[in-house]
């Protein structure tokens, strides 16, 4: 049985996008997680190149484990993952990257939270993951999951409510912000596979949302935040010295200022 969609999507506009990445577009009504579906696919052996949309997840995850509060209803959020084999030999910043290129497209006002946070006037907007699965050498199948809000969504047990893309614009929509992203989400992943992270360092600074900011990292060690370095790892300049965070396992939040 074929559910219908609740929303129009621009399928030839979105499908002219993935086009450079020879992956096949399939829009769902609904599933648990885009990541976990085409994660359980790669694991399953069916690695092809894949743009999975969702209008609604029902158990959306992100970095660490986390759930990810999804929307309520259809056309809250935009939630989709793209999956493709990579063959990278530096991985270090692609989501940095991910997410200096979807800030890029969709407004000059929003900024990037180390590691994988988009940031909308000290909200969170939108959140990147990624996850890797054995696919044929040299490449590993890359799934690239993002959650974009786009409209308001409950704030229940969170110290900030979210973000969300009507405030900035009310033009905004999960398809408009779609066709919006994957342009530059496809043309970043071509140009990362020939550079790395490297070339994208100062526009991610340009952008950085802890700059010069007091940070306390997840070990309890205090700083200042510093921008990052070639390789995407954050700078934070501590009691001891410079010390430069890269691994996935630590997570930064804001210091507050006394008052």
């Amino acid at each position: 049985m074929v559910v219908a969609l609740a929303l129009s999507w621009p399928r030839p506009l979105l499908e002219r996008a993935l086009a450079p990445l020879a992956a096949r577009l399939e829009i769902v009504p609904a599933v648990d997680s885009t990541n976990t579906e085409l994660m359980r696919r790669a694991r399953a052996g069916c690695a092809a190149p894949t743009l999975l949309v969702a209008e609604t997840q029902s158990a959306g995850r992100g970095r660490l484990g986390r759930h990810w509060q999804g929307a309520q209803s259809v056309g809250d959020a935009l939630t989709f993952s793209l999956g493709v084999p990579l063959a990278l030999p530096d991985w270090s910043g692609l989501s940095l990257a991910v997410g200096l290129a979807l800030a890029e497209a969709l407004h000059p006002g929003i900024r990037l939270k180390w590691p994988n946070d988009l940031w909308w006037q000290g909200r969170k907007l939108a959140g990147i993951l990624i996850e890797t699965a054995a696919s044929a050498a040299p490449a590993r199948y890359a799934v690239i999951g993002i959650g974009l809000n786009i409209a308001p969504l409950p704030g229940d047990g969170l110290r900030t409510p979210p973000a969300w893309m009507q405030e900035i614009d009310l033009q905004y929509s999960a398809p408009t912000a779609l066709a919006r992203v994957l342009p530059a989400l496809a043309g970043a992943l071509a140009s990362f596979a020939q550079t790395g992270f490297a070339p994208w360092a100062a526009r991610f600074n340009a952008r950085d949302a802890l700059a010069d900011a007091p940070v306390v990292l997840s070990d309890g060690t205090e700083g200042i935040a510093r921008g990052v370095d070639a390789h995407g790892a954050l700078r934070v300049q501590t009691a001891q010295g410079l010390r430069e965070v890269s691994s996935a396992e630590v997570s930064v939040r804001p210091q507050p200022v006394p008052a």
